[in-house]
């Protein structure tokens, strides 16, 4: 197993490197570039910083926020709410009715005159009777 120097790794990350750009015809040098292990590291994490930044503020100030799903308006919220409540009320409505109509077939089919009552209806408190 090889050692590892951690003087010798602080040495490689400071060492300076030339990237040159050359023309490929000419072999002229277009650009050279001095570069150390740190400096390429801060440039990558500086630009994923900037990158993440600017995406997050696209989102966050402009319409695209709308197309992220779950996101929405507050009117439309509320008004999905509401639409729930009145689903929520029309399906309660309609199974006090449904074991209304029970109780009624269950009377007349049985033509049994002992019974008279149909199956009794357990309404919450506050709720309106069924007409």
């Amino acid at each position: 197993m090889a050692n590892f120097d951690i003087n010798n790794t602080f040495k490689r990350r400071s060492n300076t490197y030339r990237l040159v750009v050359t023309n490929d015809d000419t072999y002229d040098e277009v650009v050279a570039f001095r570069l150390s292990r740190n400096s390429v590291y801060m440039g990558f994490s500086i630009a994923f910083i900037l990158l993440v930044g600017l995406t997050i503020a696209l989102i966050a100030f402009t319409p695209l926020k709308y197309y992220i799903p779950g996101y929405g308006t507050k009117e439309s919220r509320t008004a999905l709410q509401l639409l729930k409540i009145r689903t929520d009320s029309l399906e309660q409505s309609i199974h006090y009715k449904e074991q209304y109509l029970e109780g009624l077939k269950k009377v007349l089919s049985e033509g049994n005159t002992k019974q008279l009552d149909t199956i009794p209806l357990q309404l919450p408190e506050g709720q309106p009777s069924i007409d």
